[in-house]
């Protein structure tokens, strides 16, 4: 497997990112975290990103969530960020992303996880819930899901699997910004265009949505499935707090809150956002977290 790595340098100056950089090896490769908040604190508040970001997406909701005594860990998936980056398409599979992230929960041995999780960030996580459910405590899910391939995705989301994988242009901060209401600034265009110094930096971006279980015999579809066993027994707190105006997960939010027993009894409002609802509304969401944390 040829393994790509993005200079730090390439990361200099990146504006209301004062986190230094973490790794750990899972199954040979590295991959970055943030690690804030005290060690020893009985909360930890687990963030995954989705697809094309990285943990930057998080930059507004890790102080509110270190603020309320939190230790807060924000993974940069492999393929993403600082972590290191597989060259070729075919290394990137859904088993391996949730094997490299599991990889890293047990590495740092983490426990009593309150999960927020988007996109990628929710096919992976619910999964690690589902394989872990002791380590975790509480899930949040904002714009996200587990498909099994047994129902039609929207054609916003056939559109994007189409464009990831087939155009010769694919700018990662043009597609995070059409994917906010707000409008990024040149600042923060350049930090998601960092990780990605080249088109070969690019293989897990462009990899990822082809892997979306769109079909019953997809891979994964089998083993998301079993996961969903786990989660229609789940009666630990499950919120959802999807965005007004994504048009890839709309409604995915009622069936999550109808087939998992912990959503039952909780305000599951959503928010002000687009598809990257972080960067519309990152600071009401890290309050949301923080009061599901302190009343349960």
């Amino acid at each position: 497997m040829r393994v790509l790595q993005t200079s730090e340098s390439a990361f200099d100056g990146i504006e209301d990112w004062p986190y230094g950089a973490r790794f750990l090896d899972v199954g040979g490769l590295r991959m970055h975290y943030v690690d804030e908040g005290p060690r020893d604190s009985p909360e930890t508040v687990l963030l995954l990103h989705g697809e094309p970001s990285w943990s930057y997406l998080y930059r507004s909701m890790i102080p509110v969530l270190v603020a309320a005594g939190n230790r807060v860990v924000a993974p940069d998936l492999i393929g993403f960020g600082k972590s290191d980056k597989p060259a070729r398409r075919r290394h990137h599979t859904y088993a391996a992303h949730v094997a490299w992230t599991g990889a890293l929960l047990d590495g740092l041995d983490l426990s009593n996880i309150t999960l927020f999780c988007q996109d990628w960030g929710s096919l992976i996580g619910l999964r690690l819930v589902a394989e872990h459910p002791d380590r975790f405590a509480r899930v949040v899910v904002g714009n996200g899901g587990l498909p099994t391939g047994d129902v039609p995705m929207p054609k916003a989301f056939r559109l994007w699997q189409a464009f990831a994988g087939w155009s010769p242009w694919f700018p990662i901060a043009r597609i995070i910004d059409r994917g906010t209401r707000r409008v990024l600034t040149p600042g923060e265009r350049r930090a998601y265009d960092a990780p990605f110094s080249s088109s070969r930096h690019k293989a897990g971006a462009r990899a990822l949505p082809a892997l979306v279980p769109t079909r019953p015999d997809d891979p994964g579809a089998a083993e998301n499935r079993t996961a969903w066993q786990v989660l229609e027994a789940w009666h630990k707190p499950f919120l959802t707090t999807f965005s007004t105006g994504d048009p890839i997960t709309r409604g995915g939010e009622r069936i999550l809150q109808r087939r998992i027993p912990g959503a039952a009894g909780l305000d599951h409002s959503r928010v002000r956002g687009g598809h990257f609802l972080q960067e519309d509304s990152g600071v009401e969401l890290a309050e949301r977290i923080n009061a599901l944390i302190a009343s349960t």
